[in-house]
């Protein structure tokens, strides 16, 4: 028999497997766990910068795409004004980088890349010189809910996860066990943040049009984003569904 014939019937024999396990569609199957919502869950949001979120912002060339089509912007003010109604505490996880940052002598693509073009840069972690409205500054329209007294500012993470940040401590400090995690950039700060958290024993609702991703030729970021916090977190809703789960708790 031709060897591709041989693949085919192989490949073939293995979809039929998959199926016969999986009842259909092994996608449709996937189970979707859910979570509660109570006293101990909180907002968790990276990222919330102009320079992912304004079209000022250094990326906003790679990120406008999908922020406009996610409607990023207005979702994450949606859930952070829902989260102060209701109760529940905000944390952000911001991205900061200092003039010591740029002397790593080893970096990974994206980091060499935000480095170049100068994100999240500030002067110092003590000084804010030039630091309001700049690129590392929150977006104008969250300030009332970020500076508001009560939300929990971590320190910066400097990679793309929260192990080298404090979000852990804060949020367990806070007697928090489940997330609602949202922000900036999808398949960088948000999934690595999921994948901590889920590691530390936090459970994690990912809102799915409450970030957005680069799209660059071949690179779909936001489809690789949303197609693992499917198969990663313990539930993905849309803004509205995170809203009413707010609401109801």
């Amino acid at each position: 028999m031709p060897l591709t014939l041989t693949r085919i019937s192989v490949a073939v024999a293995i979809a039929s497997v998959s199926l016969a396990m999986f009842g259909g569609s092994a996608a449709a199957q996937l189970p979707d766990p859910g979570m509660v919502v109570d006293d101990r869950t909180a907002l968790v949001i990276t990222d919330p910068q102009n320079d992912f979120l304004s079209p000022d912002g250094v990326t906003w060339g790679v990120v406008g795409e999908s922020v406009m089509a996610n409607n990023t912007v207005e979702n994450l003010e949606t859930l952070m004004r829902t989260a102060k109604q209701s109760g529940i505490g905000v944390f952000v996880s911001p991205h900061y980088y200092y003039p010591t940052d740029n002397e790593w002598k080893f970096e990974g693509a994206l980091e060499t890349l935000m480095h170049n073009i100068g994100m999240f840069d500030r002067t110092g972690p003590t000084d804010l010189s030039g630091f309001e409205g700049s690129g590392a500054d929150w977006l104008e329209r969250y300030k009332p809910y970020i500076e508001d007294g009560t939300t929990v500012v971590t320190s910066p993470h400097k990679v793309f996860g929260p192990e080298q940040n404090d979000l852990a401590l804060q949020l367990r400090k806070a007697g928090i066990d489940r997330v609602i995690l949202a922000g900036m950039s999808g398949n960088l700060c948000v999934e690595s943040h999921m994948r901590e958290l889920l590691e530390m024993g936090f459970e994690v609702a990912i809102v799915t049009d409450a970030t957005a991703s680069a799209i660059l030729p071949g690179l779909d970021g936001n489809a690789a984003a949303q197609t693992n916090f499917r198969f990663i977190a313990n539930a993905t809703w849309t803004t509205v569904e995170a809203v009413q789960h707010m609401r109801d708790r």
